[in-house]
């Protein structure tokens, strides 16, 4: 039996929109003269060791799953194969999975989980992350799930020259060990996805790329959030993400109808950040998750709060530890 274990991904934000059509527009030097073609989406995220995902898998004589998303890791599992010419059938066991659609990568962490099981039970060990997620047919616009799976930590990636391509890892660093990422998700809640987010892309795409927009928040990570974090300066990265954060939502504010996908995470962000003094708080991907980055010290006390001020159910709280590593890969039975 292969067990792979996966964090969970919180998405910051883009960096940039592609045109409807897909193709990048081309940002002029001083001079005003065409200098050098944009590169769609890229942008920014971390890897959180909670809620996580694990994927059990084991050479069987028929394919089968069990276990929340069943179905999912099924074609997961049976497209693996198929794409890398596998004689072999697998039993497919998901262990533990959080819930899908929203924000927290669930899809592309579950998609790598198993193929690289299924590839793995096969004895081939030789493809990549960036591979994998493309025979599951992950990552056509952002990668981080993906450098996330492979290495964990906290990740910036460059943006899409094609549509077929990985978005390249620029960055990656590792998260402060005393600090901690508090989520909240909503149970009634969830995030625009499948052909609801295929048709935001499409629509907001069509306002073209705001040039001064896209350097301000490369600026908020180069000389905002990645300092910051070499320093250890909790205040300082705050800060950076949620202005960072606040203005990737301005980019969807046309289809969101907001900063924010609902009220209820606007107004959650306002309380965090004027109530409890949090500043390093936003919506990850289409939300309903929030995230707050805190110090470890002050994350059972701020939970608290929530609880038992402002009516939060303790189910819809995590406090995680930042995964500063990629899937952790066992076998055996794991007794």
């Amino acid at each position: 039996m292969i067990r792979v274990s996966a964090p969970s991904r919180l998405h910051f934000g883009l960096f940039t929109l592609p045109a409807p059509d897909g193709s990048s527009e081309v940002w002029p030097d001083l001079d005003g003269r065409p200098a050098l073609s944009s590169r769609a989406f890229g942008g920014v995220g971390l890897m959180v060791e909670r809620p996580g995902l694990t994927v059990s898998v084991e050479p069987a004589s028929e394919w089968s799953a069990s276990g929340p998303l069943a179905e999912r890791a099924l074609l997961f599992a049976q497209c693996t194969s198929e794409a890398l010419k596998l004689e072999h059938r697998c039993r497919v066991t998901v262990d533990a999975a959080p819930p899908e659609h929203v924000g927290l990568g669930t899809g592309t962490q579950l998609g790598l989980a198993v193929a690289r099981g299924v590839a793995l039970a096969a004895g081939r060990g030789d493809v990549g992350a960036a591979e994998l997620a493309q025979l599951v047919g992950r990552g056509r616009r952002s990668a981080l799930g993906i450098h996330g799976f492979a290495q964990g930590g906290f990740l910036v990636e460059g943006g899409k020259r094609s549509a077929t391509a990985t978005s390249p890892l620029i960055a990656r660093m590792p998260f402060p060990e005393d600090w901690r990422v508090l989520l909240v998700i909503p149970h009634d809640l969830h995030g625009d996805h499948r052909s609801r987010e295929a048709a935001a892309f499409q629509s907001l795409g069509n306002t073209g790329c705001d040039v001064r927009r896209t350097e301000a928040l490369c600026r908020l990570v180069l000389l905002g959030m990645l300092p910051a974090l070499a320093e250890r300066d909790l205040d300082a990265f705050g800060e950076a993400l949620y202005d960072f954060n606040r203005r990737v939502g301005e980019m969807f504010r046309a289809w969101q109808g907001d900063v924010y996908a609902h009220p209820r995470v606007a107004a959650l962000v306002r309380l965090l950040r004027s109530e409890l003094g949090v500043r390093g708080v936003g919506q990850s991907s289409w939300g309903p998750a929030v995230y707050a980055v805190i110090p470890r010290e002050n994350a059972a006390t701020i939970a608290e709060r929530l609880i038992r001020a402002h009516g939060w159910r303790e189910s819809e709280l995590i406090v995680t530890a930042a995964a500063n590593g990629g899937a952790v890969i066992s076998s055996g039975s794991g007794e």
